[in-house]
Order: structure tokens, then C-alpha cells, then sequence
């Protein structure tokens, strides 16, 4: 087989350029055609963003109001994929013009082509700790109330010892996103309120977010490769389990090659968190099913002294035979970091206290809750729980033993 030249690569990526500029006409006369036919109205969707370093992060969109309704255990699955559709239909305003009126005044603000809203401003004062809510206005011709909506901004508090960015699919809610079938099947048919965590994964995180003090008030982000149509999905899943809430950083998955480029993405997103925080260190928790070994291991070895630990998820039955896997922990060893990798929520939190990031008594809060989402407690049986032998601990971390988080 002839080699491939500069001339073939050359034509291959002029066709997928024209590919995506011919899908994205597509969608846009489609986009164009529903709104003159279907005039349900438009509202504006406010997300959670951050704030720090001087400057503020406002996500929000602007699209028809479906009226979803609230996500119940009880819903059949066929209601559930009605609402999926739904929210995966929503029509965006393109170039929607949004006002948002911040403490020290007001923003005008123009939504893209998908009716997005996401605007780094400067603040001439800073905003307090905590989440600021930000009102958005819509000032656009031929919509209908409602035409307001709300975001919210977190800033840190001075207390805040390390901030925590966490990948969202497999490795806080349980997604199988490496079996396309089951993964398709549980973002169709399930909602909010009958999607569940890992097992001690939400006790976990309360106890990341209280810190060594338990009133530390630790950010933490999410960063997700899910599209923004699954938003208020992931925020009532969030607070169902009791998960502390944190910036939601999804995808715009627009026709076009660039919705392949996750790596590149997620990757961005975390470099805005660390550019935005440059004093703060922080823990980064992902799995191995996807590409985060890889995202981690650049960021790590970027940010020398940033990085106090990595938390992977096992999702595989060998993940350390991963040459990702292995050139994360080089990197790790060689940026003075440290790696845990395991399947179990509990070895985490044991590195974690040992290090002195949570407090050693949160333990027994993490540990009762795991047994509960296995089916040993209140709880109910977590769906999607393997059974079999555990996948085997691995720790990077000169300072501690692998035995000691067994």
C-alpha cells in the first residue's frame, strides 16, 4: 500500500472541512425552518460558572422552552426517553442578545450561532465568596416571557486549601460510556433521580470539599465530554445524591470534526481553572475509560507543584496494563505528584486522609455509605456494580505504601 503523502492528507482535510461546514448549514436551515413552524418560547438557561483572578466565567443558553417535566423515580422509561428527546431537540436563538447584571453593573452579551452564552468579563470588584447569582436578561426580537433566567458564579473562599477538578461519566455517575449500547440505554432511558453515583463517591466529595478543617469550602469543577443538553440532568443528579455542587463544564456537540477532539477540549477547560486560580493546588480525579490518564499526565507534567494527587477510577479489569495508564504514573513520579488508581472509592479517601486533605473521621462516613449504594445498607443495589475479584490498587506516592490504603 502506497504511503500516504502530504498532497492525500492535504485533500482528506479540505473534505472534512467542507463536511462540516456543509453540516453546519444544514443544521442552521433546520434550526431556521423549526422556529417558523414550532413557536414554543424562549428562555434563557443559566449554568454554573466561577469567578476569581479578576475576571468571571458566565455560561448560560438561550432556546425554547420545552417544559420538561420533573425527573421522578416512578417515570416509565418511555416517559424518559420522551424527555431525553426533547431535550436533545431544543431549538437554540442564534445571536441572542443577553444583558447580565453583575454587582459593579452591567454586561451586554451575544450568545453564538447554538444560542450559547459563554463569556469570560472583567470585574472591577471581586465577587463574594460563595455563589453570586447573576441575572440575565434577553433583549431579542420575536420571544416570549419568560425572558429572564438566572446563572450562578462561584468564587472560592479565602479558607479553600486546594481546589478538586472531577471528570463526570464513569467516575462520578455511573455512565459504562466504554459500551456504547449500555451507555446509550442509560442516558435514554433513566433520569435524574434513578441515575446513581459510584458507591461512598458522594460522601467522598463532601469530604474533599470540607478539607482538612471540615469547613475549608474546597471548589470543586466538573468537567464533563457531555453535551450541554444533559445539563439540568447532571445538576439534579448532583444534589439527588447529596453531591456538593461545582462549576458544570459540558460540551457544545456541534456537527463537525472538532466534536471528536475531547481530549483537546477537556484539556482547555482545566488550563482556564488553573490560569484562574494560579496559588491554588489541586486534586484531579478521573477513570480509565476514557482519555483522562492521557489529559492528566500533561497536566501534571505542565504544572510542576500544581497537582497533589491523582484519582483514577479503574473501570477495566487490568487498567495498570494501560500504556496510558503507565506513562501517568512516570509523569506523576517524575513531577513529585502522586497516583492512585483503584476501583474502589474507599482507597482514595484512604490516600486522601493520609495526607491530611480530609479528615481521618470522614472515613467511616465513606465507607458506610459505600456498603449502602452496594445493596449492604439503606440503599438500594447500585445498577452497573460489577461483581468479581477487585481490579489491584496501584500508588504512586513516595511518602506512602500501597499496603497502608488496603
Amino acid at each position: 500500500m502506497p504511503r500516504e503523502g502530504k498532497g492525500m492528507t492535504g485533500w482528506r482535510d479540505e473534505l472534512r472541512a467542507l463536511a462540516a461546514s456543509l453540516g453546519s448549514r444544514l443544521k442552521e436551515g433546520a434550526n431556521a425552518l423549526e422556529r417558523l413552524v414550532d413557536r414554543d418560547p424562549y428562555h434563557i438557561v443559566g449554568y454554573r460558572g466561577y469567578a476569581g483572578n479578576g475576571r468571571a466565567l458566565l455560561l448560560a443558553r438561550v432556546m425554547q422552552n420545552e417544559e420538561l417535566p420533573d425527573p421522578d423515580p416512578s417515570h416509565s422509561k418511555l416517559r424518559n426517553l420522551v424527555a431525553m428527546l426533547k431535550r436533545l431537540e431544543s431549538d437554540p436563538l442564534p445571536f441572542a442578545q443577553v444583558r447580565a447584571r453583575l454587582p459593579d453593573g452591567d454586561r451586554e452579551l451575544i450568545a453564538d450561532d447554538e444560542g450559547f452564552v459563554r463569556h469570560w468579563v472583567a470585574l472591577d470588584l471581586p465577587l463574594e465568596p460563595g455563589w453570586t447569582p447573576v441575572l440575565l436578561e434577553l433583549h431579542a426580537s420575536g420571544t416570549r416571557s419568560p425572558r429572564s433566567g438566572r446563572a450562578l458564579c462561584l468564587t472560592p473562599p479565602a479558607s479553600a486549601a486546594y481546589g478538586i477538578i472531577s471528570d463526570m461519566d464513569d467516575t462520578v455517575l455511573q455512565s459504562h460510556v466504554t459500551d456504547f449500547v449500555r451507555a446509550a440505554r442509560m442516558v435514554l432511558l433513566e433520569n435524574a433521580r434513578t441515575r446513581l453515583p459510584f458507591p461512598g463517591v458522594a460522601a467522598f466529595y463532601r469530604a474533599l470539599e470540607e478539607g482538612r478543617t471540615g469547613g475549608a469550602g474546597n471548589p470543586i469543577f466538573y468537567v464533563s465530554s457531555s453535551p450541554w443538553n444533559l445539563y439540568d440532568v447532571i445538576e439534579e443528579f448532583l444534589e439527588a445524591q447529596q453531591i456538593p455542587a461545582g462549576p458544570l463544564l459540558l460540551r457544545d456537540w456541534d456537527l463537525g470534526p472538532a466534536v471528536l477532539r475531547n481530549a483537546a477540549y477537556k484539556s482547555g477547560v482545566i488550563l482556564e481553572i488553573l490560569a484562574t486560580y494560579p496559588s491554588l493546588p489541586f486534586i484531579l480525579v478521573g477513570d480509565s475509560g476514557q482519555e483522562d490518564p492521557e489529559i492528566y499526565a500533561d497536566i501534571v507534567a505542565n504544572h510542576p507543584g500544581r497537582i497533589l494527587a491523582v484519582y483514577i477510577r479503574s473501570v477495566r479489569k487490568h487498567p495498570e496494563d494501560s500504556p496510558a495508564i503507565r506513562d501517568l504514573a512516570e509523569r506523576v513520579s517524575r513531577a513529585g505528584s502522586t497516583l492512585v488508581l483503584a476501583d474502589d472509592t474507599l482507597a482514595a479517601a484512604r490516600h486522601a486522609a493520609a495526607h491530611g486533605w480530609i479528615r481521618d473521621e470522614t472515613l467511616r462516613d465513606i465507607g458506610e455509605e459505600k456498603r449502602a449504594d452496594e445493596g449492604g445498607g439503606s440503599k438500594a443495589p447500585a445498577p452497573g456494580v460489577e461483581e468479581g475479584p477487585a481490579a489491584p490498587i496501584v500508588v504512586v506516592d513516595p511518602s506512602l505504601e500501597a499496603r497502608e490504603l488496603e
